[in-house]
């Protein structure tokens, strides 16, 4: 039980750091201004390790690797001090049974599983700003967290922009982008749980 409790408090704490370092890799992604701020708040909490890692990890066309690849370090550490923690817990970062039967094989998973664990943890993440971002433009429009959110989401939600317009005024983007989401989990997360178990 006590095993448990503490692997449930790493997981936790883990993720949050995990999902971090990658909403600060898609604020810099989408050029958003550093004066807001949730930047402020992801430079602090993860400024001890990206500074350092930049120095190792050169960015390329403007994008921050040292944040991305300390991102999956991080997440595959994680995996594997959760399966050293509680030995009898299912390695699940991946979201499917990822178990491991010996050390080698737990470290090789972990990095596999790290890799799902990031793209599915974005997904989630779009997901949860498309909801937001609804949410806000029924509820409170000219909420300051709504250009924010707009500039995170428009480079996914302008292609189907201009496929579809909005029908009797509704702008059903969000609706086809959170059905796309989805699909993205069973289909791509799905396909590199399958990979990764047939590679281990």
């Amino acid at each position: 039980m006590i095993a448990q409790a503490l692997a449930f408090l790493v997981d936790t704490l883990g993720t949050l750091l995990i999902v971090a370092l990658l909403l600060r890799f898609w604020l810099q992604v989408a050029r958003a201004p550093f004066n807001n701020p949730l930047s402020g708040l992801l430079a602090t909490v993860t400024d001890w390790g990206v500074k350092p890692l930049r120095r190792v990890i050169p960015g390329l066309w403007g994008l921050d690797l040292a944040t991305l690849v300390l991102a999956w370090l991080v997440a595959w550490v994680l995996n594997i001090v959760l399966s050293l923690i509680e030995p009898r817990l299912v390695l699940d970062l991946a979201g499917a049974s990822l178990g491991a039967a010996n050390l080698g094989t737990s470290v090789g998973l972990a990095a596999v599983a790290a890799l799902v664990q990031l793209v599915r943890l974005f997904i989630y993440m779009m997901i949860a700003a498309l909801i937001v971002q609804m949410l806000l433009s029924w509820l409170n429009p000219q909420s300051p967290l709504a250009p924010l959110l707009d500039l995170l989401l428009r480079p996914f939600l302008r292609p189907i922009q201009t496929r579809m317009r909005p029908v009797s005024g509704f702008d059903f983007s969000p609706l086809v982008l959170l059905i796309v989401c989805q699909l993205a989990l069973i289909l791509v997360v799905g396909g590199l749980t399958r990979l990764a178990l047939m590679l281990f």
